[in-house]
């Protein structure tokens, strides 16, 4: 999966945030007391990128943004120069990147076409980075219900599958044989 995540960039309206994924903790770091928040020893920092694009007029209750491709990769710190260099393998340069005004996201007006990025308040928070946050919160879940622990080595490797499968719900027509199914399930 690696390799077909290498064949494409991501381009065009996009959103760019970080995760904290738990992880196990090694055999060299169980001595040491653990730190919490951010840089604990149980969390990796994961980037997350989605293709986001605007729907001008989404359906009553739907959301207002169509998700494209997705991509997380698993890195070191939060450091602007680990992010330009991710953002640099993954992401093309006519991208529209939208981001949360972290200190991190400095650099890449440099990187992308365009780079927007606001002060959201706690409240508004999935509202903005809609995506990010929905791939965050499914792919944590979905790690959770069937790894439990994950060694740090391997997240990446879980992560790019759980991206294929999510980037392979959204592009089959796998949406179109469950909607012709229903009628089809409710009458027996």
């Amino acid at each position: 999966m690696e390799k077909r995540d290498a064949n494409y960039e991501l381009c065009d309206e996009m959103e760019l945030d970080e995760g904290f994924f738990s992880t196990a903790v090694s055999k060299i770091e169980k001595d040491e007391p653990l730190k919490r928040g951010r840089d604990s020893q149980k969390k990796t920092k994961v980037l997350v990128m989605t293709e986001s694009e605007y729907i001008h007029q989404p359906k009553k209750c739907k959301k207002s943004r169509k998700v494209g491709h997705i991509k997380m990769k698993v890195i070191e710190d939060l450091k602007a120069h680990t992010i330009d260099l991710v953002v640099d393998e993954c992401v093309s340069r006519q991208a529209h990147v939208r981001t949360n005004d972290s200190t991190s996201y400095l650099e890449l007006s440099n990187k992308v076409e365009k780079h927007s990025s606001k002060v959201i308040p706690k409240k508004d928070i999935n509202r903005k980075l809609l995506w990010g946050h929905i791939a965050i919160s499914n792919a944590k879940g979905w790690l959770l219900r069937n790894f439990h622990k994950i060694n740090k080595e391997y997240l990446q490797y879980y992560l790019e599958e759980f991206s294929y499968n999510l980037t392979l719900f959204i592009y089959t027509e796998f949406r179109i044989l469950l909607f012709f199914s229903k009628p089809y399930l409710m009458e027996n």
